[in-house]
């Protein structure tokens, strides 16, 4: 029984894509070839999206999983398998679409509602799978629909819940369902209209008004709220104006409120019935006429000098009965006055405020716009000073002036003038300041302010400030003498010197080794100064600087000098003679010894050699007269040797004294410049000694 598998096929009738509740059959083929003819049994199992769906076993060659309504939810990738003898093969995957969505079904949990109450609604599509795009509407007679939607991830259906409001009677509602896929919107179609019928749980209320017109300011307004409940219990009357509650009465039909009419009561007013969600309103418009127009408060002046008299007087236009007072505002309460139309009085400066006038008519109160009276005193004399302290400015740097004025009543106008030139003008309470940012060296101010108020009295004028001018330093330089090496116990002098700056300067003088040393300060009204340090000592070597400031806070440091204190002349004398002297000592006393120990080795030597030396010098003498023939007498040179021996033998001992001693005369010749130079006769002599020696 030897088989193969050629092909696994699938495929789906009537098509891949199926509409929504039309027959659909899966179908799997295996193409086998076998090489005898022999009965095969085979095993089809067909997938959906990977999961097992159908599965059967057939002696054909042939299987089909029929579905006889189709479905959304059938739509998906399929793959048939096929196992037979032990082999087993599958086909490609095949898509099939079924086209369309079932109707959905809606439910309303009650038919019957009151206003207030919600109706509580289901959407559902059994057949479809999630996710699902629910849609709910509301529909009411002559009116746009209400719309919900909601978008369900996990189950095939949904609920809501809509408000029956006023107005509602009778009500419809449907939904309909959405999805995509393939990327494709898929609606269905609306789903059944449900019915529900709403109830009134009271009706609509009334509002009157006593009277009802021709109301006219003093007259006693009373209104009325009525309505008819099917149940008391919970029901709540509101009478409100502009949002403001003026009065509500609680499991109760009728609602009741009066009040003295005024021009601010006319307006609209609103009579609101609830209970529970429910809720009814009904509106009505009062017209109130005015009965007298407010008062008018006049003033014989608004801006007064202190103890100048004040006249107020109020008035009605075209009305003079009513009782009238005048009082003065303030934040904790007005201040009554007087109980009359008219006030005079001597006013002072803390009379100054709002005051008011009130007349009185039928029990109508009204209150006039408030007049602003002003009081002043005058100013007193100015000050002018800098805002710093002193009186003086560091050059580059801006100067800020105040200007003050003790007394008056503000606002007070300050003008700043520099010269006769006006620099700038603030209004403020007391006082003022201004910024002068162009300051010269040589500039000395000439400031002064002006102030004035609203009093009669004018201007007042300050004195004149001068300022000064403060340079600061620049360029400092330390110098001395001796400069460079200093001989120890000396004098030297340090002269600490700037280019520029204003006096007095402050001067510092510091010497700088391991740590920085404060050797000399001082203040002074010059440019430079001079300080003598008068002994010197090798503890005063090291970097000297100096430093220069004044009030304008500007520390300017000079370069360093390096200063070395070395020995003094007499103190390198004194160590020559503690050194020098015993070197000598020891150099002469080695000298002695050394001559001492030559004469010592020369006495023998000529005594045993003098006959020989007289003949080869006699010998000498001779051979250089054939050859030369000039000659020099050497009778000189023999005194100095004859003279040098006697003294050689005066220093030998007594044994050399009777030791005979031949004594000969020798010439030298002069130098042949075409021979070799002759050694002069006192080295001759020596030689021979040292040849005797050797």
């Amino acid at each position: 029984q030897v088989f193969t598998f050629n092909t696994v096929e699938i495929k789906v009738q009537p098509s891949v894509k199926v509409k929504n509740g039309a027959p659909m059959s899966i179908i799997c083929r295996a193409d086998i070839s076998r090489k005898n003819d022999f009965q095969l049994r085979h095993n089809f199992t067909i997938f959906k999206d990977r999961k097992l769906v159908f599965t059967i076993a057939s002696d054909k060659g042939e299987a089909q999983y029929g579905i006889p309504v189709a479905r959304s939810s059938e739509t998906g990738e399929y793959e048939c398998t096929v196992e037979a003898g032990g082999k087993t093969k599958s086909s490609n995957s095949l898509h099939v679409w079924v086209t369309g969505m079932t109707k959905p079904i809606l439910t309303a949990e009650k038919k019957e509602v009151l206003e207030g109450e919600v109706v509580k609604l289901r959407c559902e599509l059994p057949e479809e799978v999630p996710p699902l795009y629910f849609f709910f509407r509301k529909i009411k007679m002559n009116s746009t629909p209400k719309e919900k939607h909601v978008f369900e991830l996990h189950r095939n259906f949904h609920t809501v819940e809509f408000s029956v409001e006023e107005g509602d009677n009778i009500l419809h509602f449907d939904c309909f369902a959405r999805r995509y896929v393939n990327f494709e919107l898929e609606t269905s179609e609306p789903s059944n209209r449900t019915l529900v019928t709403v109830k009134e749980p009271f009706i609509k209320p009334t509002l009157n008004a006593k009277p009802s017109n021709n109301i006219t300011e003093g007259d006693r307004i009373q209104f009325e709220c009525s309505t008819v409940v099917a149940r008391m219990r919970d029901i709540e009357i509101i009478l409100q104006k502009n949002k403001t509650i003026l009065n509500s009465v609680r499991d109760e039909k009728l609602l009741k409120y009066s009040a003295v009419a005024t021009l601010e009561d006319s307006g609209e007013y609103l009579c609101k019935v609830e209970q529970g969600r429910a809720s009814k309103t009904t509106k009505l418009n009062i017209v109130v006429a005015e009965l007298f127009p407010k008062p008018v408060l006049s003033a014989s002046a608004v801006k007064l000098d202190e103890n100048k008299e004040l006249t107020l007087s109020c008035s009605i236009s075209g009305f003079r009965k009513a009782n009238f007072s005048i009082l003065r505002k303030n934040s904790s309460g007005d201040i009554w006055l007087k109980n009359f139309r008219n006030l005079t009085m001597k006013v002072h400066v803390n009379d100054t405020g709002s005051y008011i006038c009130k007349a009185e008519v039928k029990g109508i109160v009204k209150e006039s716009k408030p007049v602003k009276i002003n009081v002043y005193a005058p100013v007193s004399k100015p000050t002018l000073s800098v805002v710093s302290g002193l009186p003086e400015v560091v050059l580059g740097k801006p100067l800020q002036l105040i200007c003050r004025s003790v007394m008056g009543t503000p606002p007070i106008t300050f003008t700043f003038y520099k010269g006769n030139e006006v620099k700038k003008t603030v209004v403020n309470d007391t006082y003022a300041t201004f910024w002068d940012e162009d300051i010269g060296q040589n500039d000395k101010g000439g400031y002064k302010c002006d102030a004035r108020n609203n009093h009669s009295s004018g201007m007042k004028t300050s004195n004149v400030l001068n300022i000064t001018v403060i340079v600061p330093i620049r360029n400092a330089s330390l110098g001395s003498n001796p400069y460079g090496e200093v001989e120890d116990g000396s004098e030297t002098a340090f002269l600490c010197s700037v280019k520029e700056g204003s006096w007095p300067i402050h001067f510092k003088i510091f010497r700088k080794t391991d740590h920085e040393v404060l050797l000399y300060e001082t203040s002074e009204n010059a440019d430079r100064i001079l300080w003598r340090k008068e002994a010197m000592s090798r503890e005063d070597t090291g970097t000297y600087y100096c430093m220069a400031s004044n009030r304008a806070n500007v520390h300017v440091k000079s370069h360093p000098i390096t200063i070395s204190v070395i020995l003094a002349a007499w103190q390198k004398g004194v160590i020559a003679a503690f050194v020098l002297i015993p070197i000598a000592g020891a150099i002469a006393l080695a000298l002695w010894w050394f001559l001492f120990k030559k004469k010592t080795a020369k006495r023998p030597s000529v005594e045993m050699s003098g006959s020989a030396l007289a003949a080869n010098l006699t010998s000498e003498k001779l051979t250089r007269q054939n050859n030369d023939g000039d000659y020099y007498s050497g009778s000189g040179y023999i005194e100095d040797g004859e003279n040098h021996m006697k003294s050689t033998d005066e220093n030998k001992g007594p044994d050399l004294e009777s030791a005979e001693v031949e004594y000969t005369e020798v010439e030298v010749s002069t130098l042949d410049p075409h021979r070799a130079p002759v050694q002069k006769g006192t080295e001759t002599v020596y030689s021979e000694i040292r040849k005797a020696n050797n």
